[in-house]
């Protein structure tokens, strides 16, 4: 996973990847065959594979809304049907829930989501799964899970395997 998300002093923002790693900008995939350093001269909107959650792993509304939300930045073609999408669930959840925490997360969320600022709703959407899981009934806080990177299961091997198995990165870090 990259190792340093930091912005320098002049607006860009620098990643590090492993070989293998993916990362998301703009809408298109890029994978890397070597330990790289990118840095990203201008503003792009980009997700780290570390942080793409699987359709089947959006079990909670919580991640149901992370999921419509990363889909913008992942397929920018369908950003405006996952729009529609995360507005339909950020409804509902706050139908649901008189959560506090949860409540004011996602107003931060939604503001963030208006201005463009994806990337950082996601952030924030994966801060509330504590309170979520809390909220459920959950025994494990699913905010310290690993979320598994978007592999295909077929091409699995001995070393991505070993890969899916380490930690998520710190939740300071979207």
């Amino acid at each position: 996973m990259p190792r340093d998300n930091s912005r320098a002093p002049g607006g860009s923002m620098h990643l590090s990847l492993k070989a293998g790693e993916r990362v998301y900008i703009n809408g298109a995939v890029v994978r890397v065959d070597r330990k790289v350093s990118l840095e990203l001269m201008n503003d792009a909107t980009f997700l780290l594979e570390g942080h793409v959650l699987q359709a089947e792993q959006a079990t909670t509304p919580l991640r149901q809304l992370y999921f419509a939300a990363q889909t913008m930045l992942i397929a920018p073609n369908q950003a405006g049907p996952a729009r529609l999408l995360y507005q339909r669930i950020e409804d509902g959840i706050l139908a649901a829930t008189t959560e506090a925490a949860i409540r004011d997360g996602l107003k931060a969320a939604h503001t963030l989501m208006e201005t463009g600022r994806i990337f950082e709703a996601l952030k924030l959407i994966r801060g509330l799964y504590t309170a979520e899981a809390t909220l459920l009934g959950e025994t494990e806080a699913i905010a310290d899970a690993p979320v598994p990177a978007l592999l295909p299961a077929t091409r699995l091997g001995a070393r991505r395997r070993s890969a899916l198995r380490r930690t998520a990165p710190s939740s300071d870090k979207a």
